[in-house]
Protein backbone atom coordinates (compact mmCIF):
# COMPACT_ATOMS: atom_id res chain seq x y z
CA UNK A 1 0.00 0.00 0.00
CA UNK A 2 1.38 3.36 -0.79
CA UNK A 3 2.19 6.05 1.54
CA UNK A 4 -0.84 8.42 0.27
CA UNK A 5 -3.55 5.45 0.99
CA UNK A 6 -1.84 4.99 4.40
CA UNK A 7 -2.14 8.13 5.15
CA UNK A 8 -5.67 8.27 4.35
CA UNK A 9 -6.39 5.15 6.23
CA UNK A 10 -5.31 7.05 9.01
CA UNK A 11 -7.02 10.14 8.22
CA UNK A 12 -10.49 8.25 7.97
CA UNK A 13 -10.18 7.54 11.76
CA UNK A 14 -8.14 10.52 13.16
CA UNK A 15 -9.47 13.25 10.80
CA UNK A 16 -8.53 16.35 13.05
CA UNK A 17 -5.35 14.80 13.49
CA UNK A 18 -1.81 16.21 11.67
CA UNK A 19 -0.16 13.17 10.30
CA UNK A 20 3.45 13.00 10.29
CA UNK A 21 4.97 10.53 8.01
CA UNK A 22 8.75 10.04 9.00
CA UNK A 23 10.71 8.52 5.60
CA UNK A 24 14.30 8.91 5.89
CA UNK A 25 15.83 11.59 7.12
CA UNK A 26 12.81 13.89 6.18
CA UNK A 27 8.80 14.15 7.23
CA UNK A 28 5.88 14.31 5.32
CA UNK A 29 2.56 15.79 5.48
CA UNK A 30 -0.30 15.32 2.78
CA UNK A 31 -3.43 17.04 2.16
CA UNK A 32 -4.92 19.85 4.43
CA UNK A 33 -2.02 18.90 6.85
CA UNK A 34 0.25 20.29 4.41
CA UNK A 35 -1.56 23.71 4.13
CA UNK A 36 -1.89 23.75 8.69
CA UNK A 37 2.36 23.30 8.59
CA UNK A 38 3.06 25.20 5.78
CA UNK A 39 1.04 28.05 7.39
CA UNK A 40 2.35 27.77 10.99
CA UNK A 41 5.98 27.28 10.17
CA UNK A 42 6.57 29.12 6.65
CA UNK A 43 7.31 25.67 4.62
CA UNK A 44 6.98 25.52 1.06
CA UNK A 45 3.62 23.61 -0.42
CA UNK A 46 3.67 21.21 -3.32
CA UNK A 47 1.01 19.78 -5.43
CA UNK A 48 2.10 16.25 -6.21
CA UNK A 49 1.25 14.24 -9.05
CA UNK A 50 -2.22 12.87 -7.44
CA UNK A 51 -3.56 16.33 -7.09
CA UNK A 52 -2.71 16.08 -3.12
CA UNK A 53 -1.01 19.03 -1.82
CA UNK A 54 2.69 17.71 0.26
CA UNK A 55 4.33 19.51 2.81
CA UNK A 56 7.90 18.14 4.22
CA UNK A 57 10.55 19.11 6.66
CA UNK A 58 14.27 17.81 7.64
CA UNK A 59 13.91 15.44 10.90
CA UNK A 60 16.20 18.08 12.60
CA UNK A 61 13.11 20.33 12.88
CA UNK A 62 10.92 17.89 14.17
CA UNK A 63 11.35 19.12 17.84
CA UNK A 64 10.52 22.67 16.45
CA UNK A 65 7.12 21.22 14.48
CA UNK A 66 6.36 19.20 17.04
CA UNK A 67 6.29 22.61 19.79
CA UNK A 68 4.37 24.90 17.11
CA UNK A 69 2.12 21.88 16.37
CA UNK A 70 1.49 21.79 20.34
CA UNK A 71 1.26 25.34 20.82
CA UNK A 72 -1.31 25.63 18.55
CA UNK A 73 -3.31 22.57 20.26
CA UNK A 74 -3.56 20.60 17.26
CA UNK A 75 -3.55 16.85 17.54
CA UNK A 76 -0.89 14.96 15.68
CA UNK A 77 0.31 11.09 15.04
CA UNK A 78 3.45 10.52 14.09
CA UNK A 79 4.23 7.17 11.72
CA UNK A 80 7.36 5.87 10.67
CA UNK A 81 7.60 4.18 7.12
CA UNK A 82 10.28 2.34 7.90
CA UNK A 83 8.73 0.53 10.58
CA UNK A 84 5.53 -0.71 8.63
CA UNK A 85 3.61 3.03 9.66
CA UNK A 86 4.19 2.06 13.39
CA UNK A 87 2.80 4.83 15.19
CA UNK A 88 5.77 6.68 16.76
CA UNK A 89 4.19 9.57 18.38
CA UNK A 90 0.26 10.73 19.12
CA UNK A 91 -0.77 13.67 20.98
CA UNK A 92 -4.97 14.27 21.44
CA UNK A 93 -5.66 17.79 22.99
CA UNK A 94 -9.36 16.64 22.79
CA UNK A 95 -11.97 19.05 23.12
CA UNK A 96 -9.31 22.06 22.83
CA UNK A 97 -8.07 20.80 19.16
CA UNK A 98 -8.17 23.66 17.28
CA UNK A 99 -7.36 21.47 13.68
CA UNK A 100 -10.40 22.80 11.78
CA UNK A 101 -9.58 26.34 12.87
CA UNK A 102 -6.41 26.48 12.21
CA UNK A 103 -6.89 24.92 8.86
CA UNK A 104 -9.76 27.29 8.01
CA UNK A 105 -7.33 30.15 8.74
CA UNK A 106 -4.20 28.07 7.07
CA UNK A 107 -6.12 27.43 3.26
CA UNK A 108 -7.11 30.78 3.19
CA UNK A 109 -3.42 32.08 3.73
CA UNK A 110 -1.97 29.53 1.74
CA UNK A 111 -4.48 30.08 -1.29
CA UNK A 112 -3.92 33.70 -1.51
CA UNK A 113 0.40 32.83 -1.00
CA UNK A 114 -0.32 30.91 -4.05
CA UNK A 115 -2.44 33.43 -6.10
CA UNK A 116 0.72 35.51 -5.31
CA UNK A 117 3.24 33.38 -6.54
CA UNK A 118 1.11 32.46 -9.96
CA UNK A 119 1.10 36.28 -10.35
CA UNK A 120 4.91 37.03 -9.74
CA UNK A 121 5.84 33.85 -12.05
CA UNK A 122 3.52 35.66 -14.56
CA UNK A 123 5.24 39.24 -14.64
CA UNK A 124 8.96 37.89 -14.22
CA UNK A 125 8.09 35.98 -17.31
CA UNK A 126 6.47 38.49 -18.97
CA UNK A 127 7.88 40.64 -21.95
CA UNK A 128 4.98 43.04 -22.10
CA UNK A 129 6.21 46.45 -20.19
CA UNK A 130 2.49 47.68 -20.68
CA UNK A 131 1.24 45.12 -18.42
CA UNK A 132 3.99 45.81 -15.83
CA UNK A 133 3.27 49.63 -16.14
CA UNK A 134 -0.40 49.00 -15.68
CA UNK A 135 0.24 46.72 -11.93
CA UNK A 136 2.99 49.19 -10.80
CA UNK A 137 -0.03 52.08 -11.20
CA UNK A 138 -2.73 50.12 -9.37
CA UNK A 139 -0.32 49.64 -6.72
CA UNK A 140 0.22 53.18 -6.48
CA UNK A 141 -3.14 54.20 -6.68
CA UNK A 142 -3.90 51.51 -3.51
CA UNK A 143 -1.29 53.61 -1.79
CA UNK A 144 -2.41 57.03 -2.33
CA UNK A 145 -5.74 55.74 -0.88
CA UNK A 146 -4.61 53.78 1.86
CA UNK A 147 -1.91 57.22 3.35
CA UNK A 148 -5.56 58.92 2.93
Amino acid sequence: MGIINIVKNVKDIHKDYIVLVKVGNFYNVYGRDAYIVSYLLDYKITLLDNNIYNCSFPKSAYNKVVAIIENNKINYIVLDKRNNYDVENKYNYKNLNKYDEVYKIAKAKIAKKMRIEKIKKYLLSCDNEEIIFEVEKLLNERRKIQSN
